[in-house]
């Protein structure tokens, strides 16, 4: 979990859960994100998760929608998508696992 500084950009916001309108996925609007729209001077919400904005912005741009693999997470057993192909010689983890590894383990 990140800690937040209160600082006045943030001050009265709260995370927001929202529903992609693309996929029905609900997703949160985070804080951060809110002060980020309000400095950029964005006075409306998002409407699509992340997942749909990256590909609404690659359609956009011209280039394919980014081909996921669906895996099994190495830590927890969980059933996602990763947007590699998995080499039988590496653990793949899920998004919450990778951040936890990736915290735990020297860079090198």
């Amino acid at each position: 979990m990140v800690e937040r500084v209160n600082s006045p950009d943030t001050q009265g916001l709260e995370d927001k859960s929202l529903v992609c309108r693309d996929c029905g996925v609900a997703f949160v609007f985070t804080v951060d994100e809110q002060a980020f729209y309000r400095e950029k001077g964005l006075s409306h919400e998002p409407q699509r998760c992340s997942t749909c904005r990256a590909n609404r912005r690659r359609e956009r741009n011209g280039q394919p929608p980014r081909e996921m693999y669906p895996v099994r997470c190495a830590e927890c057993g969980v059933q996602t998508m990763v947007p590699f192909l998995p080499r039988q010689d590496r653990p793949v983890y899920c998004s919450t696992c990778f951040d936890r590894v990736r915290l735990t383990t020297p860079p090198g």
